[in-house]
């Protein structure tokens, strides 16, 4: 049986990612959270330690939400040859762009952070990027061998920025001018055209 404080716990990150997505760090009050989740605010200090913690604790589902299937298919990619296991490290990049509601609300919670960044996801991702950016880097050693690291660094940074451009940006994608359609059907499309680019790229320094 759940208890009433995980209940309100869920209760809280619920608003609390709702109103993130909505308007930001800045543009989100504690007691608007506190409102919208019908809690009191010494709910919040007692399970986050306040706004920050809440926010950190926001942050970090999204970021594994968003990273989960990555990272759970990172053992099975190195059994496949070099150009399938980029290929599919494209596709599950892409797959939120089809996904609904509350990958919505994540994507837009980082794109709040491109132009509003905090001193909060900074830390989260210090300690949080480190296991996605080692796969990523794993994954472009094997068509750049003799690379340095640094070299792997950006070259794993340019593969995720091919993906995260239309990701980010999906909601514009999908909205006047372009009008792009986002189903199933496309993000494989758009897959299959961003791997073979990147295959073709980064094969050619092989």
């Amino acid at each position: 049986m759940t208890r009433p404080s995980e209940i309100t716990r869920e209760l809280i990150l619920k608003a609390a990612e709702r109103l993130f997505a909505e308007r930001g760090y800045e543009g989100t009050s504690v007691r608007a959270i506190v409102a919208k989740a019908r809690v009191n605010q010494a709910a919040i200090n007692y399970h986050f330690a306040g706004k920050d913690g809440l926010y950190r604790e926001v942050l970090r589902n999204a970021f594994r939400a968003l990273t989960a299937q990555q990272l759970a298919h990172a053992e099975a990619a190195k059994s496949l040859s070099r150009e399938a296991a980029l290929a599919e490290f494209v596709r599950r990049q892409l797959s939120p762009l089809a996904a609904r509601d509350e990958f919505s609300r994540h994507l837009r919670i980082f794109n709040w952070e491109t132009v509003q960044p905090t001193a909060v996801f900074r830390k989260l991702l210090s300690e949080e990027a480190a296991p996605f950016m080692e796969m990523a880097v794993d994954l472009v050693r094997r068509f750049l061998p003799d690379a340095d690291q640094p070299t792997l660094l950006v070259a794993a940074l340019w593969l995720m920025g091919q993906c995260s451009v239309f990701v980010r940006n999906r909601e514009q994608l999908a909205g006047p001018p372009l009008a792009l359609i986002l189903d199933e059907a496309a993000v494989d499309k758009l897959a299959g055209l961003l791997g073979s680019w990147a295959i073709g790229g980064l094969g050619h320094r092989a």
